[in-house]
């Protein structure tokens, strides 16, 4: 996905990442792999030898170089690897430690939050509820949400669980996301949904945090249950996953947790919270390679657990297959990206088919699965630090090694290259300096008052309590304080530092005047990417 993109302002959380991130040779660096003669089965003969046990023995004798390595380079403080094969659990290890600056360590055991793994685990959950009866994949998401709409009648009225779970709703990516890092709750969050611009229906791509949410929460009103307790009655249970949560309480109850760990300034620190519960579907969940591995067999063993059926195989199938393009190729000697229910699809450099997806919060976690079903291979690895690339990196050179007995590339500086510009500030403010000619503001108290946006909500404006500047409280259900500081007249400077806002990001913040002299108006540049970022004054 594209966080920046070509509009202003703030633009998709990065709680998940495109496909173009998370298959081998989709990076933008040609691999060198053996040259391979393709049976006509396009998995048949894609390995030159057919000793899998042996690489996979030869991988696992390898990860804890490999993490230590990436760990080193990058400074992220730890991670978990679990790696499943033959229907086992071959490999599961914890390295480092489960904050920045402590000597605590990681086992294998210890939860993390996974971020956008929580998409697979959602499309698992509804392909648990299509076996089930409780919906179809392309029963309209708003027979079960009567209430529930879109700008477009045309797209409400047939817009189904398929469509948010491919993100070709129309809904942009970020759509929400800015009303998440405003302490908005879900439901205040999908109701304003109605206020914004779609993209062409079911002809677009547009990696969505709340499409995914939504999609979730139709199947959970279908089953008359919260989402929350839904995928912990029909998956974490069944599966006995007894260390995920879909819930950030159930995440803080864990006392083997690895706390989130924020990079600023090229220092990893665990001073941030991240709470996805608004999100929870598409990137709240919270879990450890052990239990992730569980899930793994069940997805390689489409659908069965204990020896029966759990997901029926029909309603598996076009999760974990190609539904949706995802990712255009560049050239005509690049693979294409495609999405499923939840599930990145494409082919790796050995023409065996992977699923895939990693997670990513700005605030400091990395986390990435691959599965090779014709290898019945899955790899999970979960990092407590912002993503880096080193999930990625780790999870890449485990599928090299089983496919080829050897790496194809150094993976970390090729995803680690990738994933910088998710770093990068937001605001047409940045890297500018106050002018040397800037006129005053008038007097603070001329700005005070309450302001109200229909998509934002309601804004209070108070002088600071140091007297500098200005104070804006976001009247959301958990509410959001905003910091004003003074740059030319009525212009002031917005900082911030969120989910949604990487260090370092700059906003102008003008306050604008009506006939009578009187300030009538705020725009938030930052906030405006979709025309919804000035508030009107109100008193």
């Amino acid at each position: 996905m594209s966080r920046r993109g070509s509009r202003p302002g703030l633009s998709g959380s990065v709680a998940g990442l495109s496909a173009v991130l998370l298959l081998s040779g989709c990076v933008g660096v040609s691999p060198t792999v053996p040259q391979i003669e393709l049976g006509g089965d396009p998995n048949s003969d894609a390995v030159a030898s057919p000793d899998v046990d042996a690489r996979v023995r030869n991988a696992i004798g390898r990860v804890p170089a490999l993490v230590a390595d990436a760990l080193e380079q990058t400074g992220v403080p730890g991670l978990a690897v679990a790696i499943v094969h033959g229907d086992e659990t071959v490999y599961a290890a914890g390295f480092g430690t489960k904050a920045a600056g402590t000597d605590e360590p990681i086992d294998a055991e210890s939860v993390f939050q996974v971020a956008s793994l929580s998409k697979s685990l959602t499309g698992t959950m509804i392909a648990r509820a299509v076996s089930e009866g409780m919906v179809e994949w392309d029963t309209p998401v708003h027979e079960l949400l009567p209430g529930f709409a879109l700008s477009d009648p045309y797209v409400t009225e047939h817009a189904t669980i398929a469509d948010f779970m491919t993100h070709r709703s129309g809904l942009y990516t970020g759509a929400g996301d800015d009303l998440e890092s405003l302490g908005f709750d879900r439901d205040t969050i999908l109701d304003r949904l109605r206020l914004l611009p779609l993209d062409p229906f079911r002809s677009s791509y547009n990696y969505s945090n709340f499409g995914i949410t939504t999609a979730g929460e139709a199947v959970a009103a279908a089953a008359g249950e919260s989402w929350e307790s839904l995928i912990s009655q029909e998956l974490f249970e069944p599966l006995g996953m007894t260390s995920t949560s879909a819930t950030h309480d159930g995440y803080l109850a864990e006392a083997n947790r690895a706390e989130i760990n924020a990079l600023v300034d090229g220092a990893f620190s665990a001073t941030q919270v991240r709470d996805a519960d608004p999100e929870s579907p598409a990137g709240g969940v919270s879990s450890n390679v052990v239990d992730l591995a569980e899930w793994m067999k069940l997805i390689l063993r489409d659908g069965e657990l204990d020896g029966e059926p759990f997901i029926s195989p029909d309603a598996l199938l076009p999760a974990v297959t190609p539904e949706q393009p995802s990712a255009a190729p560049a050239d005509p000697a690049s693979r294409a990206g495609s999405y499923g229910y939840g599930f990145n699809v494409g082919v790796g450099p050995s023409g065996r088919t992977m699923l895939s997806h990693s997670g990513a919060f700005i605030l400091g976690a990395g986390t990435n699965y691959r599965m090779i079903p014709s290898l019945d291979l899955g790899v999970v690895v979960l990092t407590n630090g912002t993503p880096t690339g080193v999930a990625e990196a780790i999870a890449a050179d485990v599928t090299d090694l089983v496919q080829f007995g050897a790496l194809t590339r150094d993976w970390l500086p090729a995803y680690a290259g990738l994933m910088a510009h998710y770093l990068d500030p937001a605001g047409d403010l940045v890297g500018q300096t106050r002018p040397a000619d800037a006129a005053e503001p008038a007097d603070l108290s001329d700005y005070a008052g309450e302001y109200v946006s229909d998509y934002f909500g309601r804004l209070t404006i108070a002088p600071s309590a140091d007297g500098t500047g200005l104070t804006g409280v976001v009247r959301s259900e958990e509410g959001y304080e905003l910091g004003f500081e003074p740059w030319d007249g009525d212009t002031f400077a917005l900082p911030l530092y969120n989910e949604e806002a990487a260090p370092g990001t700059l906003s102008s913040a003008e306050f604008r005047r009506g006939v009578t002299g009187e300030v009538a108006f705020l725009r938030i540049e930052v906030y405006d990417r979709w025309g919804l970022g000035t508030w009107h004054r109100i008193g």
